[in-house]
């Protein structure tokens, strides 16, 4: 008698293929999923391919300025503390010069690809995080994120569209 996490995510009788249930929303903003968790959960729990992605996909283009945003700010103040400014100055600076000749590189076509491959932490936060690191323009550097996240949304979405209609060859209900 568990509970089981299928129940929670079961369809209702009249589920509109127009909408995307709020837990994949919330799936589609959280640093540790992403993308890779939203987009399976509204396809199983019956959105159409097209609504999963562009709502999960808006959803986690949204929280790339917040988090320029936090950085910015927080990092001005947490300078101020002697451990967190020797930490940041070790670590950051060292990242930087390793990573700088392909930053010039690649730039923000390299930056859209980076968070366009859907593996773990190459999303939308660790693409925001590298701008900022790397001193990107702002501006550039979201549209490269949201191109990014755009890429890897077709591929979340295509793979977990297809993988989940394969599997119902064999099994009668998957999700």
């Amino acid at each position: 008698m568990g509970l089981n996490v299928k129940d929670l995510y079961k369809k209702k009788e009249n589920h509109s293929n127009m909408s995307v249930p709020w837990t994949a929303v919330i799936l589609s903003v959280l640093p540790i999923s992403e993308l890779r968790g939203g987009i399976p959960l509204a396809i199983c729990s019956g959105a159409s391919w097209l609504n999963a992605f562009m709502i999960c996909a808006f959803f986690n283009m949204l929280i790339i300025v917040p988090i320029f945003f936090f950085l910015e700010y927080f990092n001005k103040y947490l300078l101020k503390i002697p451990s967190y400014k020797r930490f940041f100055e070790r670590k950051v600076e060292n990242a930087r010069r390793k990573a700088k000749p392909d930053v010039d590189r690649y730039g923000y076509l390299g930056l859209a690809v980076f968070v366009g491959i859907p593996l773990p932490f190459t999303g939308a936060y660790t693409g925001t995080l590298a701008a900022w690191v790397f001193g990107m323009d702002k501006r550039k550097a979201f549209l490269a994120i949201a191109l990014g996240v755009l890429i890897a949304g077709v591929i979340v979405t295509a793979v977990s569209g297809l993988g989940i209609e394969s599997l119902r060859i064999f099994v009668k209900n998957v999700c």
